[in-house]
């Protein structure tokens, strides 16, 4: 059973690794032309993003799908590679409770064969079994330690990797991916915030568990479609959520607020001349910090008590500069006398808009 499940572990695992999440073509357009105006374009990829999928930084490449990179398999988990990669999230701890198991009766019958229950004191014989003379492994305090080791590592697994499966079986029975169930958070967030009146009804949803299941697991073990073009519930349109994402990119942008950095900032991760505060509460996230020099122009569209994400201008050109992104000390920068990145209009109108 052990070499099971480790055959079956290793064969997801690397097949998510080198299988991949499959990637929008190089310098991919729709079928037809007018839909280009639903879409995002990747300057990197000199293609437009495809519905469902997302530009990877490490990858370097749109996703197809994309669900989140993952370091474990250091390749994303996207449209290929999702069955694989939450089937090795499943057998892994399915193993790890086998193998439990197995350490703790090895463990409860080794210790009873050498315990010895006196008047005032409970003995341990580590030495030799004393009912059992002729052991057929010998366990000795050598053996226990690393026994009460590898079980402290399968129980460690067991619990971090099962969270992970079942927040991945969450957003599957909903044919969602990580970064959409974000998306929709952020849709919800919008339409409060501008009190348009409108509603967000996710495109993808089948309406049934088992329907959403069948578009990741199947028996063939590919995925349904091309990766591209994708099954829409009733009353959606093929590009609701690509539009939603150009209305939050919109947003995003009406929403950002210009600094400028009065302070150099080298872009380490947990800076140590910034303050205390600045050091231990560094963002716990993959997302790249961005080095500052004094001067430096910045639009900042989210933050924390200490630290601020943003977009460092490094054109001239208000809309079609080149931008880097990510995270800075808040004590690095000022805010600009005016709102955003152009002269903003008063909050009312912000809200009108």
């Amino acid at each position: 059973m052990l070499l099971n499940w480790t055959v079956m572990i290793l064969y997801n695992y690397f097949s998510a690794m080198f299988v991949g999440p499959g990637y929008v073509p190089l310098g991919w357009t729709p079928e037809k032309s007018q839909d280009c105006m639903y879409l995002q374009y990747c300057k990197v990829c000199q293609s437009y993003k495809a519905p469902r999928s997302h530009h990877c930084r490490k990858c370097n490449r749109c996703v197809m799908k994309m669900d989140h990179h993952c370091p474990w398999i250091n390749n994303c988990c996207g449209y290929q590679n999702h069955a694989s990669f939450t089937l090795f999230l499943l057998l892994a701890p399915l193993g790890c409770i086998h193998a439990s198991f197995i350490f703790v009766m090895t463990m409860y019958t080794q210790l009873y064969n050498r315990i010895s229950f006196g008047w005032s004191s409970v003995k341990i014989d580590m030495s030799a079994a004393k009912r059992d003379p002729r052991p057929i492994i010998p366990f000795g305090l050598s053996a226990f330690a690393a026994s009460l080791f590898a079980l402290g590592l399968a129980l460690g697994t067991t619990i971090a990797v099962g969270m992970l499966f079942i927040i991945q079986m969450k957003v599957i029975l909903t044919n969602k991916t990580s970064i959409e169930s974000w998306i929709e958070e952020k849709a919800k967030d919008r339409i409060q915030y501008y009190q348009t009146g409108e509603t967000f009804i996710f495109p993808y949803d089948m309406g049934s568990k088992w329907k959403n299941f069948k578009q990741v697991f199947t028996w063939s073990g590919i995925p349904e479609g091309d990766g591209l073009d994708w099954p829409v519930r009733d009353g959606c349109h093929q590009y609701s959520l690509t539009i939603e994402q150009l209305k939050q990119k919109a947003d995003k942008r009406v929403r950002s607020v210009r600094y400028r950095a009065i302070e150099d900032y080298s872009g380490v991760c947990c800076p140590l001349t910034k303050g205390v505060k600045t050091f231990f509460t560094t963002p716990c996230t993959e997302e790249p910090r961005i080095a500052l020099s004094k001067g430096d122009l910045i639009l900042a569209t989210r933050g924390l008590k200490h630290w601020m994400y943003g977009e460092k201008i490094l054109d001239s050109a208000a809309d079609g500069g080149i931008r880097e992104r990510g995270w800075f000390p808040r004590k690095c920068v000022e805010k600009c006398q005016y709102d955003s990145e152009t002269d903003q209009p008063v909050d009312g109108e912000k809200k009108n808009r």
